[in-house]
């Protein structure tokens, strides 16, 4: 992950170069960012909403690197009577929900899948889909590794084995549980952000933004930040889907976006 000059930059794959390495406590804290902002949208959204795009070019990091959601493009909202939607599969390359591709019954879910992706991106520094020589898939690389050797021949060689190994195995195990084929078998939103929580020290008043923002520290009982609240209104008031409503606009979003 690298950290680009700007108001709002996006997470990308450290290996598109750049300025500033992010740490294993960095990334944890981004990922959990990211992870409570879908908790949001799936939880607390009436009716709940799926992303349908979450992918590492649409989670924007401020300057003290707090992580949000962005591009709402895609998104759909639907209420506690459905289960599911039935829709065209959408989404990109390498991210897409394999179950959601095959049946077109879109879920909550289908985040957590593309979220396990980013959190795999985030461990690795590797793209989606690459060349190894062969193109190969990001979960199916990291199975390969882990099965050939060491899990610590998943991790970013950047990250120069700073970070705690016992930390690291949970954030693997996390990502490869969302990226399970069956949606069934894939943690909720909830449960991930509980467990990714876990791996984080507090954060005590000392180590707050220097906006004094606080990063969220819960979950269902934390005021959500009000850029989220809107894009999220926005999308339910549609009923289906909507291009980004940040409250910079339109053109601030898309120039990060990724889109």
């Amino acid at each position: 992950m690298h950290l680009y000059n700007g108001a709002y930059i996006n997470l990308v794959s450290i290996n598109a170069g750049d300025v500033y390495s992010l740490t294993w406590e960095q990334r944890l804290h981004i990922a959990l960012d990211a992870a409570q902002g879908l908790e949001y949208l799936h939880e607390l959204c009436t009716p709940s909403i799926v992303h349908r795009d979450v992918k590492t070019p649409n989670i924007l990091l401020d300057k003290n690197l707090v992580g949000i959601i962005s591009d709402f493009g895609l998104s759909r909202a639907f209420n506690d009577a459905h289960t599911h939607i039935s829709t065209a599969a959408a989404g990109t390359l390498g991210y897409l929900d394999p179950e959601y591709h095959a049946t077109f019954q879109l879920t909550v879910k289908t985040d957590v899948y593309s979220f396990g992706i980013v959190l795999l991106e985030i461990i690795t520094g590797q793209a989606p889909v690459f060349l190894d020589p062969q193109t190969v898939h990001l979960p199916n690389w990291v199975r390969q590794k882990i099965a050939k050797g060491s899990i610590h021949d998943v991790v970013d060689k950047r990250l120069l084995d700073q970070y705690d190994v016992s930390s690291l195995e949970s954030v693997v195990d996390l990502a490869m549980n969302c990226v399970e084929s069956a949606s069934i078998d894939r943690p909720t939103m909830t449960e991930v952000v509980s467990r990714l929580r876990v791996l984080l020290p507090t954060v005590s008043s000392e180590k707050q933004s220097v906006s004094g923002t606080p990063r969220f520290k819960n979950s269902m009982d934390t005021k959500i930040p009000k850029q989220l609240q809107m894009m999220a209104s926005d999308v339910s008031n549609e009923g289906s889907s909507f291009q980004s409503g940040y409250a910079g606009g339109l053109t601030e979003i898309s120039k990060f976006s990724g889109r």
